[in-house]
């Protein structure tokens, strides 16, 4: 397959498959949300957060969103065009790049936004790992802005693993502290 029609499928084909598939999988679980009153009190309040969750984790994620005033730091590379065209069916926006040293652009635009209000979504272990260890620029990031690092993911009790690490579960279970 030649590389033009690999990169319209992958960008025009392939999000709206993927957001109908989460949707799909979100109406046949059972959602309980457990912790949240502290942060629907922060909104109510006019706060807005620093969320993060483990990069393997990210498949359900949009559905914590009940906000609707959300961004998300995505990588710029192939991958994460096709994960920033989903968040956009889920009405969430995205800042392309990365938190670490020498991206001076993604900080700024990320403390832009949450100046401006919006929620960032985070993977502090980030794609290329280490799995499951906070990098130090979610802390600093909280330290520069003065908002709230609130932590979430989700569990299942009947789940299917991928090879890649991705939980395909159901019913769901959000935390957020």
């Amino acid at each position: 397959m030649s590389k033009r029609i690999k990169s319209f499928l992958m960008l025009h084909v392939l999000p709206p498959l993927v957001y109908g598939f989460l949707m799909a999988l979100r109406i046949t679980a059972r959602v309980r949300y457990v912790n949240r009153e502290a942060v629907v009190n922060g909104w109510n309040n006019g706060e807005n957060f620093i969320f993060c969750f483990w990069h393997g984790r990210l498949l359900m994620m949009p559905f914590a969103n009940f906000r609707g005033k959300g961004k998300v730091l995505i990588s710029r590379h192939r991958d994460g065009e096709l994960i920033a065209r989903v968040m956009g069916y889920f009405r969430l926006g995205s800042i392309r790049g990365s938190y670490r040293k020498g991206t001076v652009s993604s900080l700024r635009e990320i403390m832009a936004d949450l100046k401006s209000g919006f929620d960032v979504a985070i993977t502090p272990d980030g794609p290329k790992g280490p799995r499951y260890q906070v990098k130090d620029g979610i802390v600093e990031l909280a330290r520069l802005t003065g908002k709230a690092i609130i932590p979430l993911t989700y569990s299942a009790s009947k789940k299917k693993h991928f090879s890649h690490g991705i939980d395909l579960s159901s019913p769901i279970l959000f935390h957020g502290c």
